[in-house]
């Protein structure tokens, strides 16, 4: 059997009128005509969405076949799982999305079909002037508050707002009321679900000249009204001077690398999504014997272990692995 080694995927393009052009400028997608470009999503398994192995022996393997044909080695001792449980993406976000909120677990295993919840981590790679991510409700909005505010169309008097900077982390619980602002582009990790529930618009038209859809009652009642408002994460140190923890928690854990001289990533115990957002680095094993630069995303199996990663000056990337 061929054994496993560093995986790139193909990207999977998504347009929503929101989006840019900043995922093929700054990141280097393939994109085609348009300027509606939203999200890249790196590493998913979801359905029809797969992650499709873009190099090596296993070129044009799915995401999902090597969970299901491959899991041990694939995911350690996180085997076994239905489908890879978590979803990497890139997002440019030119318009301000909506505001909406994902459900928990168990909110979410009652939909018809079931899901996973949505907890969920941004890192801002660019901000333009004046961009803001709303993230939480303001104190002292409770429910009643925001359904008023929502009614007649001032939904933004509840959301506590900030402006970001290149480098900041939002940590996203599901529950939490949310939206990106217009002129950022993020990086996201989350748990493999796509359940969003739409609370609130900005009163725009969407592409056909008519409002979007909204699921306000749904989320109403998805959102945690005791989680208050969310700003940029702390880092913490560990025990390693160039990984910085952005955030640990029971879905996922997500470090900053900031490095410019040979480390090794990833080990024998689970699988490592690797994401670089600025500089290169040569990774021992790739199929490619390309350097990963700003925008690459590698899929490191457990069975793997310890793989040298050669940075080509200074190198800023992510490492999100399940807990």
């Amino acid at each position: 059997m061929t054994p496993l080694y560093p995986f790139r995927f193909r990207p999977i393009l998504r347009r929503y009128i929101w989006g840019g052009r900043k995922l093929g400028d700054v990141l280097g997608k393939p994109l085609g005509d348009g300027d509606d470009y939203a999200e890249s999503w790196e590493v998913c398994d979801r359905g029809a969405d797969q992650s499709i192995l873009a190099d090596g022996p296993l070129a044009g393997t799915s995401l999902h076949e090597l969970v299901m044909q491959r899991g041990p080695e694939l995911l350690g001792k996180n085997h076994p799982q239905q489908r890879f449980p978590l979803l990497f993406k890139f997002l440019d976000s030119r318009r301000t999305l909506s505001v909406q909120v994902h459900p928990d677990d168990a909110a979410a295993a009652r939909l018809d079909p079931p899901d996973l919840g949505k907890t969920e981590a941004w890192v801002v790679l660019a901000a333009e002037p004046g961009s803001a991510i709303y993230a939480g409700l303001k104190r002292g909005f409770d429910r009643a508050l925001l359904e008023r505010e929502v009614a007649r169309g001032t939904c933004e008097l509840c959301l506590h707002r900030f402006e970001p900077k290149v480098g900041d982390c939002v940590f996203l619980r599901a529950g939490t009321v949310h939206a990106l602002g217009d002129g950022l582009l993020v990086a996201e990790i989350q748990q493999a679900s796509d359940t969003t529930f739409r609370l609130f618009d900005w009163n725009r038209l969407g592409a056909d000249g008519k409002p979007r859809p909204l699921h306000v009652a749904a989320a109403l009642d998805a959102i945690d009204y005791d989680l208050g408002p969310i700003s940029a994460q702390a880092p913490l140190t560990t025990t390693q001077s160039h990984v910085s923890r952005l955030v640990a928690c029971d879905k996922f854990i997500l470090d900053r690398w900031e490095f410019d001289v040979p480390h090794e990533a990833g080990d024998r115990t689970r699988c490592h999504i690797l994401a670089v957002l600025s500089g290169s680095v040569r990774v021992a094993g790739d199929a490619t014997a390309r350097p990963l630069g700003a925008g690459d995303t590698l899929l490191l199996p457990a069975s793997v272990g310890p793989v040298l990663f050669a940075p080509e000056g200074p190198v800023v990337l992510l490492d999100a692995y399940l807990p």
